[in-house]
């Protein structure tokens, strides 16, 4: 029990560790920029303009604040009306300046490196210079070339003085172009996935997936009815939404459905719930708005549904928690054995991806998930993929599989190839049997609605039979 106690507290305090130190940074951020404000207006004649900007700055930045408080409140009441477009401005304005502020102190850091190393250097010169002299008193020292230093010191500090511009500046810029571009920027990706001991008469099923719409201020009813027309348009024989409705509490969750319940499937609509369904507290709201929309939300739950003459197997669970609330690990899909089948496919909706190690273990063939946005954000560095869903998952976004009744525990995600051979414990009995997962890329945004790297995404899944 002590040792139990001691892994919670440990866990606790390192996510408290994480939230002191984004609020640190956040504010530092707004300190730095409302310094630089200072600065700029500081030589200006007038009293009025000196004070009219950062009188404006603190006035933005409060509302800034209350529309922030206004996401957490729990009920329909806002302290700020009408406050979408400060909503967006807000989730803009601390990104792109929480990045600037971080990029700008990087490269005054390189700044401060590239200067310490420079006078080792010098220092390191010297002392050879002086050891060189043997003992001897030198008639005349040379004193050091204050010329170099001049025609070196200037390209240094012009240097760096641009590139810490372009530090401050690019973030502001990419923040206008995820937002303004990226973010609407709909894309469909056909998927087609072998489903192991799929019958021939579910060769060619076609499943539409949206996930993580969020309705908010940062995504409004609009363009949801442009991604379910997008769908609709791609004729799917069944349509499924894997959670996130909405963001927060205030955000309309019943006009979300009302436009999800717009999709078109002969084999009918079926949703999850997703994690900020139980921010919000709407996971019931969300499963009666379903049953009067003439969909259905699974909350661990499966539906045996034919097609052509075959049947498959859906499952849908609530959000898979990976720890309970005194922060011990816990395994997901806990009570999900009894809602798979051995005599026909099984499909499982869940949000969170992280629960494919188990989905796989039990036997489903096939997982849909959403959950990570892709990251929202993604830059290609030295052909590496880099991504903040890293963090928290192995499975970011796209298609993985691994061996079927494959152990859960100690090992590794892997994209587009079965586990390897250097396991052979963990090895199912039949390592062709493969498990697929597909995290779609989300349609809407959480935190900054920018999207760089990682469009929308629809998704159009065809089984084939393996």
């Amino acid at each position: 029990m002590e040792g139990a106690t001691t892994v919670n507290w440990g866990f606790f305090l390192v996510r408290a560790a994480i939230v002191f130190s984004v609020l640190a940074l956040l504010f530092l951020s707004q300190r730095f920029w409302y310094r630089a404000l200072w600065r700029v207006t500081a030589n200006w004649t007038s009293t009025a303009l000196r004070v009219a900007p950062r009188a404006l700055y603190v006035t933005v930045l409060l509302l800034i604040i209350l529309s922030a408080i206004d996401g957490f409140r729990m009920g329909h009441g806002r302290i700020i009306p009408q406050a979408n477009m400060i909503t967006v401005f807000a989730g803009l304005w601390f990104s792109s300046a929480l990045f600037a502020y971080i990029a700008v102190k990087s490269v005054r850091g390189i700044d401060g490196v590239w200067r310490l190393f420079g006078r080792v250097l010098r220092a390191k010169s010297e002392s050879a210079r002086g050891k060189g002299a043997s003992g001897a008193t030198l008639a005349k020292a040379e004193p050091a070339s204050p010329g170099v230093e001049a025609l070196q010191d200037p390209s240094r500090r012009y240097f760096f003085r641009a590139a810490t511009a372009a530090a401050g500046v690019a973030p502001f810029l990419g923040a206008v172009y995820g937002f303004a571009e990226e973010r609407l920027k709909y894309q469909v990706r056909r998927i087609e996935i072998p489903v192991h001991n799929l019958p021939p008469a579910l060769d060619g099923l076609k499943i539409v997936q949206l996930s993580d719409i969020h309705l908010s201020g940062y995504m409004p009813r609009a363009q949801v009815r442009r991604a379910v027309d997008m769908a609709n348009d791609l004729g799917a024989d069944l349509a499924v939404i894997t959670g996130d409705f909405i963001t927060g509490a205030s955000d309309p969750i019943a006009d979300c459905i009302d436009e999800l319940r717009q999709l078109h499937a002969p084999l009918g609509i079926w949703g999850c719930n997703g994690n900020h369904e139980i921010y919000a507290r709407a996971e019931a709201t969300a499963q009666t708005l379903f049953a009067q929309g003439g969909m259905k939300l699974l909350r661990q739950e499966n539906a045996q549904i034919s097609f052509h003459g075959a049947q498959f197997n859906l499952i849908g669970v609530d959000y898979q928690r990976e720890r309970n609330s005194g922060g011990r690990r816990q395994q997901t899909l806990a009570d999900a054995a009894r809602l798979v089948r051995r005599d026909m496919p099984n499909i499982l909706l869940s949000h969170n991806p992280n629960s494919f190690n188990r989905a796989a273990e039990l036997g489903i063939e096939l997982s849909l998930a959403g959950h990570t946005h892709g990251g929202q954000i993604q830059v290609e560095i030295l052909d590496h993929r880099l991504s903040p869903a890293r963090f928290i998952t192995d499975y970011i976004a796209g298609l993985y599989q691994r061996p079927l009744f494959l152990p859960a525990h100690g090992d590794r995600a892997l994209r587009g190839a079965a586990m390897p051979d250097d396991k052979p414990t963990l090895q199912p009995s039949n390592p062709s049997a493969l498990s697929y997962l597909y995290v779609n890329r989300g349609l809407g945004t959480v935190g900054a609605p920018v999207r760089l790297g990682v469009p929308p995404e629809i998704s159009l899944i065809v089984l084939r039979t393996a």
